[in-house]
């Protein structure tokens, strides 16, 4: 028993401590030699060392490994690797690896997190952000835009124009503002807090469009010309990828260029290509003057080259060419942006219009890919920690204003539990968003990371929206002018839906992206064995093996002592988050392998399995953000119970993910003893508790810095006429007034006061010199506001059958 004990812990210490096959050979055959001297020559240590000698030296003998092991493992391996299209593997090029790959290696390195740069914003950018931005958010009435108008109105378009709104991304030597990442993420997100119509119409030109791909791929000729008419507002640009047929499945568009001579401007035999194509969905296309165009590019007569079928290609349109129809409009959800399709019937354009000229024609895919992996970072993401944002602080100012039982509804258990997930997400929204444009700044472009921010910002901002209009209430059902959250919670499905609908960006982009790129050997075994190089293969694969062998020692004993003894950065509050990141990274990085073991290419249409991991992935990612944000604002005390809430609830939504994809493995057996591996003291962590929800809710209910920290960076305003300036004014009217009323329910508690209406109580409290004057003035005061805040929209039949008929 002694010596099993000593071998079981000798293997445990040299797999933890990834000990190369040359010093576990050693090590276990000092061990052997040990266990001969001490027991002699038995029949029982002649099978030991004869076992001892099959393994040990095949494995140590490069050739012989690599004939007995490597060779048949590849041709296995080859044959179990899934067909790739071309498209797919562009996707998997895109962009680079940057904080995902260290979660996925099971070891992450804290310190690429904690040199990360704080995002910050220049002078210039805080200047336009303080000056007109916040001009284009006094400009905006919601209700007008998308109740009356189903537009901008003009002067906004016009100031947008005269503001360079849409040149945040074109250098200034183009006329553009040249803003960095985070620069364009906050922009957005203020509008987006007033507007999601200005948002979605300033943020599409500087994410997905034709500025962006000029940037990275057009000619001298193309960015010369157009980049100035595109900052300036004289050309007013859409992408148009997407098509009735084909969807998410770019590779299936029916769209199609043939390369032939016609006719352009007066000129007959002009190199060019004939378009056909139909489009829907496209964000500005409607008012769009330049029109960026997706579709299959074929050379039947070899005109430009010898391939026939030449690839995605992506060129750039001028809006009133012959054959193009543009101009309808869809109507997404009452929302007023604009959106329409566009049709092309035998469109002849100049092979020169195409983004990059003729060098960059099929390379469209890949010139997408590239701009998305960043664009997917930024837009949406703002646009959501915007409306988070915007309803947590309105939200919870209309918890402490409103009312029932003689008690603010935020101060009822039933409310508090709402409003704390809302803190503790909009906290967890807004790390993300930072730390990731603040990755942006400094060089990254992780593709995968672009994916988990796009699903998890937008979904978690659904439920936090969500969460306020169950505060709400009636008041957020009555659609009106007061009413702030109505036409927000209307158009919620549009973020999830547009840049790669939730479904598949969980299912398929996240891990099914995420497997390849940002595993450690993955992606290099596959490149070897495309190229059949059985040494570089053989390498690898026993350094996988020994990656895999290191996860199941490194998770057995994080698990046992739940990391205890793992060294990690932070504090006291801090650590044990560091701890807990790092041991469920190891769990994940064992689970992958077992998956990519036991599923191999199948793996690749067992979505269910790929989400459950992508959960898993994306909450570590959002987990180590909180703690990242913490660190770079200072550690500020008051924003613990953020801390503590965002960090349990992401740890306890990705043990939750990695126990559920336990079911969803095969081989049982294994999965039972990975199970105890893995958790064997059981499921260490447990969601936000009782006392905490109560103390995030509250920080959403005082007019205190943390609240202010919390919802920094969208448009506020104190003006009583205004939809969400009426809460504004209301909450510190009510909170202005709370000691007085406090005066009030004591003396009558004491029974100094009887219960009666309020202007009663209040004359019989001044008559009793239990206030004063100016308090009463306070009380009467936050009542007023108080009535205006809670109060509803109402309509005659008459406007009501005038709406009915504008629509129609």
């Amino acid at each position: 028993m002694f010596w099993l004990l000593a071998l079981l812990i000798l293997l445990w210490g040299l797999l933890y401590y990834r000990s190369s096959l040359r010093w576990t050979a050693l090590a276990t055959g000092l061990l052997l030699g040990g266990y001969l001297l001490v027991n002699g020559a038995t029949a029982f240590s002649e099978i030991l060392l004869i076992f001892f000698a099959l393994v040990f030296i095949p494995l140590n003998i490069p050739f012989i490994r690599r004939q007995l092991l490597s060779r048949p493992l590849s041709k296995l391996m080859k044959a179990a690797l899934p067909v790739m299209s071309q498209t797919e593997q562009e996707a998997l090029e895109a962009g680079n690896t940057w904080w995902e790959a260290e979660l996925f290696s099971g070891r992450p390195d804290w310190k690429i997190l904690q040199d990360l740069p704080a995002a910050q914003l220049t002078e210039e950018e805080q200047a336009f952000i303080d000056g007109p931005v916040e001009r284009l958010c006094e400009m905006l009435n919601d209700w007008d835009i998308t109740h009356n108008r189903k537009d901008l109105p003009k002067e906004v378009w016009d100031y947008i124009k005269q503001q360079k709104f849409c040149g945040m991304i074109i250098p200034k030597r183009y006329g553009g503002l040249d803003f960095s990442d985070t620069a364009h993420s906050e922009i957005v997100m203020k509008i987006s807090s007033r507007s999601s119509t200005a948002a979605v119409t300033v943020m599409v030109p500087n994410s997905l469009g034709p500025a962006k791909l000029l940037l990275a791929y057009g000619t001298e000729q193309q960015k010369n010309y157009y980049l100035p008419r595109l900052a300036s507002g004289e050309e007013i640009p859409a992408f148009a990828l997407t098509g009735p047929q084909a969807g998410s499945d770019a590779s299936a568009m029916p769209d199609t260029g043939i390369v032939c001579y016609g006719a352009f401007e007066g000129q007959d035999n002009v190199l060019g290509i004939r378009l056909n194509w139909e489009k829907r969905y496209i964000t500005l296309g409607p008012v769009a003057t330049v029109l960026g165009l997706a579709f299959k590019l074929y050379d039947p007569d070899g005109l430009i080259g010898g391939k026939k079928n030449i690839g995605i290609t992506v060129a750039l349109i001028p809006t009133n060419t012959p054959g193009v129809s543009i101009g309808r409009r869809h109507f997404p959800l009452d929302s007023a942006f604009q959106n329409g399709p566009n049709w092309g019937k035998d469109v002849f354009i100049p092979m020169d219009w195409i983004i990059g000229g003729v060098a960059q024609a099929g390379n469209g895919w890949k010139m997408l890919m590239q701009s998305l992996a960043t664009g997917r970072a930024i837009s949406l993401p703002a646009l959501s920690v915007g409306a988070a944002k915007f309803t947590c602080r309105n939200t919870g100012a209309y918890a402490r204003v409103r009312k029932q039982f003689k008690l603010p509804i935020g101060e009822l258990e039933g409310i508090e539990e709402p409003l704390s997930r809302m803190a503790g997400e909009t906290y967890i929204l807004d790390a993300a968003r930072k730390v990731t444009t603040a990755a942006l700044d400094n060089g990254e472009k992780p593709a995968v990371i672009s994916a988990i921010l796009k699903y998890e910002l937008t979904e978690r901002m659904r439920r936090i929206v969500n969460d306020g209009m169950d505060i709400q209430g009636g008041a957020g059902i009555c659609l009106g002018p007061k009413n702030y959250l109505g036409r927000l919670y209307q158009v919620i499905p549009v973020s999830i839906t547009v840049e790669g609908a939730n479904i598949l960006t969980r299912t398929m982009m996240i891990f099914g992206q995420g497997a390849i790129r940002c595993h450690p050997y993955l992606q290099k075994e596959m490149a070897a064995l495309q190229q059949n190089n059985l040494p570089e293969f053989d390498n690898l694969l026993f350094q996988h093996l020994g990656f895999f062998m290191h996860n199941m020692a490194a998770s057995l004993w994080l698990g046992l002592t739940n990391a205890r003894f793992h060294s990690v950065p932070g504090d006291k509050d801090t650590q044990r988050y560091y701890r807990q990141i790092a041991r469920l990274s190891v769990n994940f990085a064992l689970l992958a392998d077992f998956a990519l073991l036991t599923l191999g290419g199948t793996l690749k249409r067992k979505e269910r399995i790929s989400g459950r991991f992508a959960d898993a992935l994306s909450n570590l990612y959002l987990c180590s953000c909180v703690l990242k944000h913490y660190q770079d604002q200072g550690c500020p005390k008051d924003d613990s119970p953020l801390l503590h809430w965002a960090c349990r609830q992401t740890i306890y939504r990705a043990q939750q993910s990695v126990r559920a994809i336990f079911w969803k493995l095969p081989l049982r057996p294994l999965i039972w003893l990975l199970r105890i591996i893995i958790f064997p003291t059981g499921k260490p962590y447990s969601p936000p508790g009782d006392r905490l929800i109560h103390e995030t809710a509250s920080l959403l209910l005082a007019d205190a810095p943390v609240r202010e920290r919390l919802t920094h960076g969208i448009y506020i305003n104190n003006k009583a006429g205004d939809a969400t300036g009426r809460i504004e004014v209301a909450f510190k009217a009510v909170l202005a007034a709370a000691p007085m009323e406090t005066k009030i329910r004591l003396a009558q508690k004491q029974k100094l006061l009887a219960k009666a209406d309020q202007s009663a109580t209040i004359a019989d409290a001044l008559a009793q010199n239990i206030i004063t004057q100016q308090e009463a003035d306070l009380i009467e005061a936050a009542e007023r506001a108080r009535l205006a805040a809670i109060t509803v929209d109402d309509f005659s039949p008459e406007e009501l059958a005038g709406n009915r008929q504008q629509a129609s």
